[in-house]
Formats: C-alpha cells, sequence, structure tokens
C-alpha cells in the first residue's frame, strides 16, 4: 500500500527532519527526472546526489513510480496555485487566455524536456493507484479555463454553439502537440511568440459567427464557384467551335 495517497497529508504527517528529508529527495527527483526522463533515471542516482543511501529513499517512497507520481502532483499543485492566485487580477477574456496558454507552455518547459515529457506521458497512464489522484489534480488544472470559457460564453464573447470541453480540448490539445516537437526535437520554441499566434489562432475560432461576414463569405464562394463554372464553359465552347 502506498504510505503516501496525497502529499500534503503524507508531509503533514511526518516529523519536521523528515518533511525536510522528503523534500529533498523530491526536490532532487525532478532534477534527475527533469534531466534524463522517467526510463532512464534510478533511485540509486538520486540517492547519491543527496549523499544518502538508496534504502532512504524507500523510506519516503514506495517506488520509483511513487516517487514520480509525487513529483508530477507537485508539479501540478504549483502551477495549479499559481494560475488560482494570478488570474483574477487579469481583465478581459482573451488576454486570460493568453496568460492561461503563456502560463501552461511556461510551466511545461521551465524545468526541460524530461519534465515535460514526463507530465505528458507517465502522468496519463492508467493506474488503480493514481488515476484518481491524476484527475482530481487535472480537474483542478484546468479549472481557471474553463472558467474564463463560461464567463465568455456568458458574454458573448466567446460562441456557445460548442461545449466547454471541446473549446478546452482546442486550448490543450494544441499546445501539446507543440510540447510534443519540443521534447522530440529538442529545440525551445520562442514563447512569447507562439503564445501569441497561438492565442489569436484559438480566439478566431472562439470568436461568434457573424451573420454579415458569414454572408459575404458565403457570397464570395458562390461567385467563385459562378466564375469557375464560367470559365468551364467557355473552354468547352471554344474546344467545340
Amino acid at each position: 500500500m502506498t504510505k503516501l495517497l496525497s502529499i500534503n497529508a503524507r508531509r503533514e504527517a511526518l516529523s519536521p527532519k523528515s518533511q525536510r528529508r522528503a523534500e529533498e529527495i523530491l526536490g532532487t527527483a525532478r532534477e534527475v527526472f527533469s534531466e534524463q526522463g522517467y526510463e532512464k533515471t534510478t533511485t540509486l542516482e538520486i540517492a547519491q546526489r543527496l549523499g544518502i543511501s538508496e534504502a532512504t529513499v524507500f523510506t519516503y517512497f514506495d517506488s520509483k513510480r511513487d516517487l514520480c507520481m509525487q513529483v508530477i502532483s507537485d508539479w501540478y499543485d504549483e502551477i495549479s496555485k499559481e494560475l488560482e492566485e494570478e488570474l483574477p487580477h487579469i481583465q478581459g477574456t482573451r488576454v486570460q487566455l493568453r496568460y492561461i496558454v503563456h502560463k501552461h507552455l511556461n510551466a511545461l518547459m521551465r524545468d526541460g524536456q524530461g519534465l515535460c515529457a514526463l507530465v505528458l506521458t507517465e502522468g496519463r497512464i492508467p493506474n488503480t493507484e493514481f488515476s484518481d489522484l491524476l484527475t482530481r489534480l487535472q480537474r483542478r488544472y484546468t479549472a481557471p479555463l474553463m472558467t474564463v470559457l463560461s464567463a465568455g460564453q456568458q458574454a458573448g464573447e466567446i460562441r456557445a454553439d460548442i461545449s466547454l470541453r471541446m473549446l478546452r480540448n482546442m486550448v490543450y490539445g494544441s499546445m501539446e502537440h507543440m510540447m510534443w516537437k519540443y521534447i522530440i526535437s529538442g529545440e525551445t520554441p520562442e514563447l512569447e511568440a507562439n503564445a501569441h499566434e497561438l492565442t489569436a489562432l484559438l480566439w478566431s475560432a472562439f470568436a461568434p459567427p457573424r451573420p454579415d461576414v458569414e454572408a459575404l463569405l458565403q457570397l464570395k464562394i458562390e461567385l467563385f464557384a459562378a466564375v469557375n463554372r464560367f470559365n468551364i464553359a467557355s473552354e468547352n465552347h471554344k474546344k467545340d467551335g
């Protein structure tokens, strides 16, 4: 049975000295996971960097998987707390959306490719021991975006004919694609430029359709089709003549 079903509950049950040791192990584990990824990381190396025995690591964490999940849980807690504290001070739906995009990209990149891959892969593996915890962490993490999108729909700034879940998936799905390129290529994307461009793209997709613009687009399509038919008919006439 895992000793720590939740990081906060587990740490609170430890003595101050043990809490400091657990924090040191988690901090070093995060560094090693960030540098090497999950598969190449060993608890022995984590212990060696701290100058302790591997057995000491297992005093606080049952396995490398347990330690990995706690590192990921820490990451979610940190970024969720930042979103919850900072977002209420930002005004404007589009500005809030850009803030969330920028924050997410920055959070995934700031600890390196290893932690980015860790969150996007190991943090999603179905596991009866951790799936409920991760579901709660992800729900808390995405809640600020859902609040922004819901308020935007109510204000008429975001189209209401698309579900909030689909809008959320469009936001995080787009960013995940960008992050996988970063993980595979190792090329750090231009954070500011990418956040700006992605926000602009998402905003154009989220904006409610305007009847006047839609009518003009439809007219353009019909005119293009008519011109195309005319050109085909003219070519056929020349061939027949």
